[in-house]
């Protein structure tokens, strides 16, 4: 296959350091990659007035594949999250974020291979919020009260739940095919539609409506809070679940906890026409400059880019290597050992060595 372009976002915290392990170890599968590296996040707030420069958003755009480190968000503050940002601008709707056991890990399960696909782009994720005490919010306050007879308090800020028909029959024809693309053999649907009827309702009617177009894949849901309560007890009896933004958030950091944590979970936000590929984990700024955090999410992260740029084969091979680095259980970072203060932990580069020689 001809050279690529790939925009890179190292991002910030320890993300420049997981970006260059990935971006070694994808190099050494041999696919012909260039690089095109961007800055975004708080590191840049001084020179362009925003965490996401519009140059960024053009970079991806015209590559159409980008991969990024983590990315710093104030809790709190004003600065609205660069994910969620990047998810709005380039219509990215779907956010894969597979979370798979692979022997040599540290968990009190086996054999996990579930898969969270998050529709990204509505529920409380939309951003769509109004501050405690500004005049919009008082009037939005009245106005909920007219047309709803629903007493808020007027010292609250509101955030709206937008869910439509549109959105989220894409997000489940796109689960549904991910699932009959990559063998696996059951969708579903996870919701709250048992108190939240015009939101969580919609999303589960729609749900079971785009269920009949694909009849070989078998189709359930389950209410948000026992899905929880299930994934905990028995986690082998689910496959890809489809889920609204804000519980895809939640769960597939638990679905996490259940294959050795956010050091070896990816992500991939899927669009009509962009992707872009990130660790599941934050940017840990406390690590930064240290050569100690985990970069196998990141490389994970890489080896999902890799198979959706075509490179199916270098992809595996690149997991292989992964795999069989964490099964050694020698090269290995901190959080990866039996005991976190294991003296012969290795650091992010040092994981990198190791993933390369694996691959020959």
């Amino acid at each position: 296959m001809a050279q690529q372009t790939i925009t890179l976002i190292p991002g910030d915290g320890v993300g420049p350091e997981v970006s260059e392990a990935a971006r070694r170890v994808i190099d050494a599968t041999g696919v012909a990659i260039d690089w095109e590296v961007h800055d975004a996040g708080l590191g840049v707030m001084d020179q362009y007035g925003d965490p996401l420069p519009a140059h960024v958003l053009e970079s991806i755009r015209r590559n159409k594949v980008a991969i990024k480190g983590p990315l710093t968000t104030p809790i709190g503050k004003g600065i609205r999250s660069v994910n969620v940002a990047l998810r709005r601008e380039l219509d990215l709707f779907v956010l894969i974020r597979p979370c798979k056991s692979y022997p040599g890990v540290r968990s009190r399960y086996e054999n996990v291979d579930l898969v969270v696909i998050r529709e990204n782009t509505e529920d409380l994720y939309a951003g769509i919020e109004f501050a405690e005490g500004e005049p919009g919010t008082l009037e939005l306050i009245d106005d909920i009260e007219r047309l709803g007879g629903r007493k808020i308090r007027a010292d609250s800020g509101i955030s709206i739940k937008p869910a439509s028909i549109s959105a989220t029959q894409r997000v489940f024809r796109y689960g549904f095919q991910w699932a009959i693309d990559n063998g696996r053999r059951k969708v579903t649907a996870v919701h709250k539609a048992n108190i939240m009827k015009y939101t969580e309702g919609l999303w589960l009617r729609v749900a079971e409506q785009v269920s009949h177009e694909f009849p070989q894949i078998e189709f359930e849901d389950r209410i948000v809070d026992n899905m929880a309560m299930q994934l905990v007890q028995r986690p082998e009896l689910y496959d890809v679940m489809v889920m609204p933004n804000l519980f895809g958030d939640i769960l597939s950091d638990l679905c996490a906890g259940l294959t050795g944590g956010l050091g070896l979970a990816p992500g991939a936000n899927i669009g009509e026409e962009v992707a872009v590929f990130e660790a599941t984990h934050g940017s840990a700024p406390k690590y930064a400059g240290q050569n100690k955090a985990n970069p196998m999410a990141m490389m994970l992260s890489g080896v999902l880019m890799l198979r959706h740029i075509g490179e199916e084969a270098a992809g595996d091979r690149l997991e292989q290597a992964v795999a069989a680095v964490i099964a050694e259980g020698r090269s290995v970072t901190y959080d990866m050992k039996p005991e976190r203060d294991d003296p012969s932990a290795v650091g992010t580069s040092q994981v990198a060595d190791a993933v390369i020689a694996a691959l020959g």
